[in-house]
């Protein structure tokens, strides 16, 4: 890895969705005392405001102008909420509806081009952790160390489906284990940026793995180069 000083380390971690990007992300922000940009919940907070304002997510012309109007604010605070035009969607944005949409709407030239900017803004200001699905291979290109991580089709399932219990969904794994599937299918068959490890990306398999276990590694790889 390309010595920075620590508080200028720019980390991507890419993934798909289920594979711990998030959770592990926020905690190596935090154990490095750098900024998370949390990309996921940008493109999600796109998708609630199209689903919102009865805008058809397939409609890449309309969801793209809206994309270009909106104001997506991630609060730096301990309590990382997300907000959108002024409203605090945190919550919102986690429904099985917008799970469903966000991948067509990450997929959108225009959508990418809006977020992916303000993106890069947030990493010139210092230090970054960011996650999602091309933050190695197009975002952050440069980033001083890219993690790719993973996990078995039925454990990743598995993780999003107790989250959604955990935040009052109802909602069956089998439901969760389908929208997974067809989402792994759209982020690695789109045009635009599709989701594929980069080149010079470590590869981490977090099937049977802790939360602790993935940031401990990765906090190992920080201090090698």
């Amino acid at each position: 890895m390309t010595r920075r000083k620590p508080d200028e380390l720019q980390i991507a971690i890419d993934g798909p969705a289920g594979a711990g990007k998030s959770t592990v992300a926020k905690l190596v922000a935090e154990r490095l005392n750098l900024f998370y940009v949390d990309t996921g919940a940008m493109y999600r907070a796109i998708a609630y405001k199209a689903l919102r304002s009865g805008i058809p997510v397939h409609d890449e012309t309309l969801v793209s102008e809206l994309a270009q109007t909106t104001q997506v604010v991630l609060d730096h605070s301990n309590e990382r909420l997300v907000w959108c035009d002024g409203e605090n969607v945190t919550q919102a944005i986690r429904s099985p509806e917008v799970s469903r949409a966000v991948s067509s709407v990450a997929a959108y030239i225009g959508v990418r081009q809006r977020l992916v900017e303000l993106q890069r803004l947030e990493a010139a200001r210092g230090g970054v952790v960011m996650d999602g699905r091309d933050i190695g291979t197009y975002v952050l290109p440069e980033a001083d160390l890219k993690i790719f991580l993973t996990a078995s089709a039925q454990e990743r399932a598995k993780r999003r489906w107790l989250e959604l219990r955990k935040d009052g969904k109802s909602v069956s794994l089998e439901e969760v284990a389908q929208d997974m599937l067809r989402r792994d299918r759209q982020d690695t068959e789109r045009e635009v940026s599709p989701l594929e490890p980069a080149r010079d990306a470590i590869m981490l398999d977090t099937t049977g793995l802790s939360v602790e276990d993935i940031v401990a590694e990765i906090l190992s790889l920080t201090q090698e180069g």
